[in-house]
């Protein structure tokens, strides 16, 4: 098994184990950087954290859309 697929599978644990908090650190990120541009850029901060959930969604073993938690994904 190489180095890329050792560190995948360790992180598709953490998201498995933490998904519902990764989640909700990418929504604070997200209001932060909303706050400090005032809200000049929203819809590409959301869009971009929608992507971000989107690829933890995929590292996600389970892969039922929310992340490890149900309402955790969006």
């Amino acid at each position: 098994m190489s180095f890329f697929d050792k560190a995948k599978h360790k992180l598709s644990d953490a998201v498995d184990q933490h998904g519902e908090k990764i989640s909700q650190g990418i929504d604070k990120a997200a209001t932060v950087a909303d706050q400090k541009t005032g809200g000049k850029h929203a819809d590409k901060i959301r869009s971009g954290a929608d992507k971000a959930k989107d690829a933890l969604d995929k590292l996600d073993k389970k892969d039922d859309g929310d992340l490890g938690t149900p309402g955790a994904h969006r």
